[in-house]
C-alpha cells in the first residue's frame, strides 16, 4: 500500500492531508443531516394541516432523510474501496455491507418520490382576490421559496406583487405567482438531483462488483467514463442552479456531495492501480 500512495499521491505526507479533508467533508456532510431536520422542522410549522399520514412524512422529511442514507451509503463505500482489504470482503462482513446498502437504497429511492411529491402541491392553487394584508394577525404565512416560509405581517404582505394564490394542500399559505414559479424550478431540480444520484451509485456500484470479481475490462471502464461525465454534468449543473437561485443550504449539500464523490473515486481510482499492480507482481 505504500508504494501505491506514493505512486499515486506523491508522498505519506500528501496521503494524510487527503484523508484528513476526506474525513473533514464526511463530517460536515453528517452536520448537513441537522441542518435539513431544522429547515424541514421549521417549513412544517407553516404547511402542515394537522398529523401527517405516514405517507407524508417522508415528504415532509425528504431532504433529511435523503442526506442521512447517503451519508450511510458514502461511509459504506468508503470501508469497500479504502478502509478494508478485499480479502475481508467476505462472509459475513460482505452480507453486512449489502444489507446495510441495500436498505440505504430503499431510503434514498423513498426520498426521491418524497422530492417529487413536493411538486404537485405547487400546482393545487385557489387564486386571492382579497387584500393580502387583511389577513395579518390570522394566522397566515407566506411562500418566499421551496422550503421558505415566514408569517405574514405588515412587512411582508404588502411586497406580495399580483397575482396571489393560496396553497390548497397546505395550511393558510399565500403565494405570488413569481415565488411559486421560483418553487417550482427547485423542486424541480431536487428531483433531477435525486434521480441522478441514483444513476450515479448504480454506475459504481456494478464498477466496485466487477472490480471485485476482476472482470472491470478496459470497455467497461471507457463506459463508465462517459456516465460519469454525462451524470456529474447534471449534478454540477443543480449545484450551479441552487447557487444562482440563493438556496444556500442546498448549493452548499451539492457542493460537499460532489466534493466528497471526488474522494470515493480516487479511491476506486487508487483500488484499480493497487489490483493492476497486484496482477502484474503475481504474473511475474
Amino acid at each position: 500500500m505504500v508504494a501505491v500512495r506514493e505512486t499515486f499521491f506523491g508522498s505519506d505526507r500528501r496521503y494524510h492531508v487527503f484523508t484528513v479533508i476526506k474525513y473533514l467533508t464526511y463530517l460536515l456532510l453528517g452536520i448537513n443531516i441537522w441542518l435539513f431536520l431544522q429547515e424541514e422542522l421549521l417549513t412544517l410549522e407553516h404547511v402542515a394541516l394537522g398529523e401527517l399520514a405516514p405517507g407524508q412524512l417522508v415528504q415532509a422529511f425528504s431532504a433529511t432523510v435523503d442526506t442521512a442514507a447517503w451519508v450511510i451509503l458514502l461511509l459504506l463505500f468508503e470501508l469497500e474501496t479504502s478502509v478494508l482489504d478485499d480479502s475481508q470482503i467476505r462472509g459475513g462482513v460482505r452480507w453486512a455491507l449489502h444489507g446495510i446498502r441495500g436498505l440505504c437504497y430503499v431510503f434514498i429511492v423513498y426520498a426521491f418520490f418524497g422530492y417529487y411529491g413536493e411538486v404537485a402541491p405547487l400546482h393545487a392553487l385557489t387564486p386571492y382576490a382579497g387584500d393580502p394584508c387583511a389577513l395579518v394577525g390570522q394566522g397566515w404565512s407566506v411562500m418566499l421559496n421551496l422550503d421558505d416560509f415566514a408569517l405574514l405581517d405588515t412587512a411582508n404582505c404588502s411586497d406580495l406583487a399580483a397575482p396571489v394564490y393560496t396553497l390548497t394542500d397546505f395550511s393558510q399559505v399565500l403565494a405570488s405567482g413569481e415565488s411559486l414559479q421560483a418553487a417550482r424550478w427547485l423542486a424541480w431540480t431536487d428531483v433531477v438531483n435525486a434521480g441522478v444520484w441514483i444513476l450515479v451509485v448504480v454506475v459504481l456500484e456494478v464498477e466496485v462488483r466487477l472490480q471485485l470479481r476482476g472482470g472491470l475490462t478496459a470497455a467497461a471502464l471507457a463506459l463508465n467514463k462517459v456516465l460519469k461525465f454525462v451524470l456529474y454534468g447534471l449534478l454540477f449543473a443543480a449545484a450551479a442552479y441552487w447557487g444562482v437561485a440563493g438556496d444556500f443550504l442546498d448549493f452548499w449539500d451539492a457542493a460537499l456531495w460532489l466534493f466528497a464523490f471526488i474522494f470515493i473515486e480516487l479511491n476506486v481510482f487508487e483500488w484499480q492501480y493497487e489490483s493492476r499492480q497486484g496482477r502484474a507482481v503475481a504474473a511475474s
